[in-house]
């Protein structure tokens, strides 16, 4: 509404002074004074055009970009959870097919080789032992100590500046 009055004063503001030069510089017959009128016309829809390219624009959302940084985003709700991109088609069998949100830390044991940490998959109902190092199918398992995982999950948010974040399971008592 607001910009289609913007056009309409616009449109009267150029077609009135254009208009009474026209009838005061040239009689009504003569064929020049006709060009005149049209090329004040063509030029004032050439600066509509831009006016209303620059509304658009603004509308859009295309004139105006915000940049988080390191904080959080204002403008996201703080009810609906993160927005994580659902895994397409099945994933595949055992470890690599683990996601690290949907697994339960239930047991660490101490090897010759170290820490090996068991994970029950919640979604899969299964049980498995993971070590440093092991993939899953959103990270890896950065460290494993005597009470704690630590995973390093890969986040898809263009908005943060690390495409990864640190996921820490502790064993419960």
């Amino acid at each position: 509404m607001r910009v289609a009055t913007r056009v309409l004063a616009l449109l009267a503001a150029l077609a009135v002074p254009a208009g009474l030069a026209a009838q005061e510089s040239a009689p009504p017959a003569q064929p020049p004074a006709e060009a005149a009128p049209a090329d004040a016309a063509s030029q004032a829809g050439a600066q509509i055009d831009e006016i209303l390219a620059g509304e658009e624009a603004v509308l859009a959302g295309g004139a105006y970009s915000y940049d988080p940084g390191n904080r959080r985003d204002p403008f996201k709700s703080l009810i609906v959870g993160q927005n994580r991109q659902a895994p397409r088609g099945p994933l595949p069998e055992g470890i690599a097919g683990l996601l690290i949100d949907e697994i339960d830390l239930t047991g660490i044991f101490k090897t010759s080789r170290g820490f090996v940490a068991q994970v029950v998959a919640s979604n899969k109902g299964k049980s498995y032992l993971l070590r440093e190092g092991d993939q899953l199918y959103d990270g890896d398992v950065v460290g494993i100590a005597q009470n704690e995982v630590v995973f390093k999950q890969i986040v898809n948010d263009p908005t943060v500046i690390k495409p990864f974040r640190e996921v820490v399971k502790k064993l419960s008592p």
